[in-house]
């Protein structure tokens, strides 16, 4: 049996969900899967596999999904890794490229490291648990469970079959 990590870098919790949703999968698939927030890995030698997982603020990567992958790049570099960000308060086909655009600027970062894929979700605006002026932003949550579910099965397609000796 392999051992797959997904980690998550969140602010607010809506990443976390995903990252529990994924795991979920994964665990149906028959692996072992331990989930944990980005900022608390300070290993990976004991994972066949890893999903990261972190949310846009602003144009930008989580900083601690960037943290990981810049500290674990060598063992990232060689472990089958997927990737997802959260963050378009829209499901359009312009959100989703800027949103790409984003996590491509992050991954550029660790060249080295090849996610074997990469996925974006829309991410959620709780208007009431933001600062001015983002608090006047309607609320909404524009994440689509069952493209999180589809995804996820993609990334156990992915996965080793078993662990190496």
């Amino acid at each position: 049996m392999i051992t797959v990590l997904v980690a998550y870098a969140t602010k607010r919790g809506s990443t976390r969900e995903v990252a529990a949703d994924v795991a979920r999968v994964i665990r149906q698939s028959g692996a072992e899967v331990e989930i944990s927030p980005a900022r608390e890995v300070k290993k990976l030698d004991r994972y066949q596999a890893v999903v990261l997982g972190g949310a846009l603020y602003m144009g930008r990567w989580h900083k601690d999904a960037r943290r990981m992958l810049k500290r674990h790049r060598p063992e990232l570099a060689s472990l089958p890794l997927a990737v997802f960000a959260l963050g378009p308060k829209e499901i359009t086909p312009e959100a989703i490229e800027k949103a790409g655009a984003a996590l491509a600027r992050a991954l550029a970062e660790v060249p080295e490291v090849h996610p074997f894929s990469t996925a974006i979700f829309g991410g959620v605006i709780d208007s009431k648990r933001l600062h001015f002026p983002f608090s006047r932003m309607p609320a909404g949550d524009a994440r689509d469970w069952n493209a999180i579910q589809d995804w996820a099965n993609e990334v156990v397609r992915g996965l080793p079959t078993r662990s190496a000796p």
